[in-house]
């Protein structure tokens, strides 16, 4: 596990948790303790420029590189009045360097094994093992295998 990710998983810690988030922030890291982690999170990079909004969910086994941003697509709104509800990541899926994942109203789910490609911006759901690209990020295919960690364990 490396330093960056340790720190995320001791953010909510009792009496360490403001010097770990002062210390993500010398890696240009946000990640609000209201933001929930499951295991096996990867960062690479040192996740350099990483923004998580707090009502965000990362399943097990999920990769983060340097720049990725999960936030609301109205920031100019007052966060009592927004719409967006929660950006969901679900287990196995990679968002590339420089993703922006933007979510206007309800809850924006990243589908298990989806794969959002570098500087994309995605503003809809996926489903599970997609690829997408562009700004705005479009499908442009489908994993062959999935990375999931029941498929990892299988080979």
């Amino acid at each position: 596990m490396s330093l960056v990710t340790a720190l995320i998983y001791r953010r909510r810690h009792r009496v360490l948790g403001r010097l770990v988030q002062e210390a993500l922030a010398l890696y240009g890291m946000e990640v609000p303790a209201a933001a929930e982690i499951g295991p096996g999170l990867k960062v690479f990079h040192r996740g350099f420029g990483t923004v998580l909004h707090p009502y965000t969910t990362l399943g097990a086994d999920v990769t983060l590189y340097n720049g990725v941003t999960l936030g609301r697509a109205d920031p100019w709104v007052a966060q009592q009045d927004s719409a967006m509800e929660r950006i969901v990541v679900e287990d196995g899926a990679c968002l590339c360097a420089g993703a922006k994942v933007v979510c206007k109203q309800g809850v924006l789910t990243i589908g298990r094994g989806t794969i959002v490609g570098a500087n994309a911006v995605l503003t809809t759901s996926t489903g599970p093992g997609e690829i997408w690209a562009g700004a705005p990020a479009r499908r442009v295919g489908t994993r062959t295998t999935p990375h999931t960690p029941e498929a990892a364990a299988s080979t």
